[in-house]
Order: C-alpha cells, then structure tokens, then sequence
C-alpha cells in the first residue's frame, strides 16, 4: 500500500504538498488529509499561469460536495503550469494526490526560504495523524 504522506514531499500546515524539483521549481498539490477531509472534489479555482502567489495567503479555492474551502500557499512562488487534467477530472486530487492529482507547477521566489515546511513525520505529528 503506498504511503499516505510520501517522503519526497515537504507539508504546509494548512492541508498542502509541495515536492521539489531541478532548480528552483515544485510541484504542489493537496495532501491526503484535506482530500479525506473535503470528500469527493467537484471544481478547483487556481490562478492563472505567471500569477505570483504568496506564503500563508489563498492561491485559489477547492469545491467538493461539502464545502469550499481556500488553498494556502506553502510558499511564495510564480504558478509556471496549472495540471490541466484536474478541469475534466478534479476528482484525480481524491484518487491520486501525490502523482496524477498534483495542482500546479511553480518557480519558487526563494528556494531557502522554505523552512517552515514539515517533512512527513513531522506534518503527521504536527497534526496528530499517524500514516
């Protein structure tokens, strides 16, 4: 069974992934918990590619069948790709979150300054989860 919070990811507080990549680019998407949380997701609002999002603000909203609820950015960074599978297919955060499921590629403004993000022990003791 893999794992519900993989260890090639970093974990912000609020309900976010994001997995590095060459350079100064990442990955970001929506971890397990929230997923649970939300249930079945209907419709993601992302910004707009070459929008600069900012850490500890809304990025965009998550629709699901119980509730909206606002993405907080992980990180300050510029959105370079939105995963354009997630418009016919917003269910895909639900069934795989850390692969098919991700939400955006960015280009993080400050690669260092991401320090206040958990690895995955830490995210799960940070929140009382065991994986």
């Amino acid at each position: 069974m893999p794992t519900l919070y993989p260890e090639d990811r970093l974990y912000h507080r609020d309900a976010l992934w994001l997995q590095l990549l060459e350079g100064d680019e990442a990955l970001l998407g929506i971890n397990h918990y929230a997923q649970d949380s939300l249930g079945e997701v209907v419709f993601l609002d992302l910004p707009r590619v070459g929008a600069t999002i900012r850490c500890d603000t809304p990025l965009g909203t998550v629709e699901s069948r119980k509730a909206v609820s606002d993405m907080i950015a992980p990180a300050d960074a510029t959105v370079l790709e939105i995963n354009a599978r997630l418009r016919n297919e917003p269910t895909l955060v639900n069934s795989n979150p850390y692969d098919e499921g991700w939400v955006l590629r960015i280009r993080l403004t400050s690669p260092g300054d991401i320090g206040h993000l958990h690895d995955a022990a830490a995210y799960l003791s940070l929140m009382g989860l065991s994986d």
